[in-house]
């Protein structure tokens, strides 16, 4: 039975609680309403991932300028970016868990030494794939079906982005073990200093304004490393000096080999729970490069816009996720099961309305991206047909999340291999191939797929062996 405490909402001003979440006033998140938890911890996520939607669309903004082979060069190199990402997410899930069950717990002690682990896990693995898409990035492009137009110009981009890639795995896991303990605000302004870096310098390498060499499409991958990596440093300083809940101290500085394994074998199962749902972009980004640059282009930019509204709807969700964890460290299942319904219900609300800006807005919006009527079609028709699905987004996003959040890293895995590999993929491989839907099958398989998600996760989420999840 839910306490009265997380029925209503306590007699605090709004904008209180704005200014608190902003700041990251330390908070008792195993406790209290859940309202006004969901909010704090929602507010400085929603806003870092806000910005890293900003960063998004405004890196493809200066490089639309360059034509539709940059554009083009950019959307098959994120792509493969998405592999590193996946990676680093996996191992991110597995330290937030981690993380947020030892805060749960009120063993900050703990929560340092497992977030010290994680980023001594991800600093081996992510150098590693950093010089493999160094070395071989023209190869990786042309595997990704780019035109020998786009290897010739876009492989010092690609070059670029796989061998920082570091920078961004980094990122993911220390600004996870950040929110894993509540800290969401510290992770918002690492967040914020990398991307403010990163719009800044875009421009100025890729055009070559004042001082600064002009790069082209490069440029842009300049400016992001650089962003990335200044990002990563000044999480490291916030991380020795202390947050609210993690500080790392001296004596949490030892290698232990017993928690590397267990963060590696959970992180093994999220990066396969990833992998899963990512390959899935990948083969409908190579059903996609089949029709051309243009249709490769609208597909870069209405998914980039697309990005920019699920990012605080992301936010949200890992909101809910460390809501869980927390609760399940204080032996108090109810209460994230209700977090998780919450967090549910303002996602759904907000995602809902900015799909409807979405369907009214797209030709606007497209516009602001590229003069070539032929992209502006195809990205106006893929934005509003992912913007349908965008209620359902929300949902499924919380309630995936919330199985990580718990630690269950299995059962999103299966929910998205069945969703995904043996649903989305065949059914736009079918569409694009055997019926008039062409290239639009991409984008119709995308809304479709993510609804499946939401019902199956929700169903899966009631039957509770979530609960009993030990990290």
């Amino acid at each position: 039975m839910t306490d009265a405490s997380t029925a209503l909402p306590d007699q605090h001003s709004w904008w209180r609680d704005l200014r608190d979440a902003a700041r990251g006033t330390r908070h008792d998140y195993t406790a209290g309403n859940i309202g006004r938890a969901i909010f704090l911890l929602a507010v400085p996520m929603v806003l870092e991932m806000i910005m890293e939607g900003l960063f998004a669309v405004a890196d493809v903004f200066w490089v639309g300028r360059l034509g539709s082979d940059a554009v083009a060069t950019v959307g098959l190199t994120e792509t493969m970016m998405i592999i590193v990402y996946t990676v680093g997410i996996g191992l991110s899930i597995s330290g937030a868990a981690y993380v947020a069950r030892r805060v749960g717990e009120k063993n900050h002690d703990g929560a340092a030494r497992g977030a010290v682990q994680a980023i001594i896990l991800g600093g081996a693995v992510s150098m590693v794939m950093a010089a493999a898409g160094a070395i071989f990035a023209p190869q990786l492009l042309a595997l990704m079906g780019a035109s020998p137009a786009v290897i010739a110009s876009g492989t010092g981009f690609t070059r670029m982005m796989l061998g920082g890639s570091s920078t961004a795995f980094l990122l993911f896991i220390i600004n996870s073990a950040f929110r894993g303990a509540g800290d969401a605000a510290v992770a918002m302004r690492v967040l914020w200093l990398a991307n403010w870096i990163n719009i800044v310098l875009g421009p100025l390498f890729i055009f070559g304004i004042g001082p600064f060499p002009k790069l082209g499409v490069l440029g842009a991958a300049v400016a992001t490393t650089i962003g990335r990596g200044t990002g990563v440093v000044f999480a490291l300083t916030r991380l020795a000096r202390g947050s609210g809940h993690l500080a790392v101290k001296r004596k949490h500085l030892a290698v232990e080999w017993t928690t590397i394994w267990f963060l590696a074998r959970m992180s093994v199962n999220a990066t396969v729970q990833f992998t899963v749902s990512t390959v899935s972009w990948i083969g409908l980004v190579r059903v996609m490069a089949g029709f051309g640059s243009v249709a490769m282009a609208g597909y870069t930019i209405s998914v980039r816009l697309m990005m920019l509204a699920l990012m605080p709807a992301w936010g949200l969700s890992s909101a809910g996720a460390t809501m869980v964890g927390q609760a399940l460290g204080a032996q108090n299942p109810d209460r994230a099961e209700e977090a998780v319904k919450t967090a549910a219900r303002y996602n759904v609300m907000f995602l809902g309305a900015v799909g409807v800006l979405f369907l009214i807005g797209a030709p606007w919006l497209i516009a602001a991206f590229t003069g070539d009527a032929e992209v502006q079609h195809v990205a106006t028709f893929g934005l509003r047909t992912m913007a349908l699905g965008f209620p359902m987004f929300a949902l499924g996003m919380c309630y995936s999340q919330a199985f990580n959040g718990a630690g269950d890293t299995w059962t999103p895995t299966w929910i998205n291999l069945g969703v995904f590999w043996m649903f989305e993929i065949p059914l736009a491989w079918v569409l694009a191939k055997y019926t008039a839907a062409e290239w639009r099958a991409i984008f119709i398989a995308v809304a479709i797929a993510y609804s499946v998600l939401a019902v199956v996760s929700r169903a899966l989420f009631a039957r509770g062996r979530w609960r009993t999840r030990r990290v």
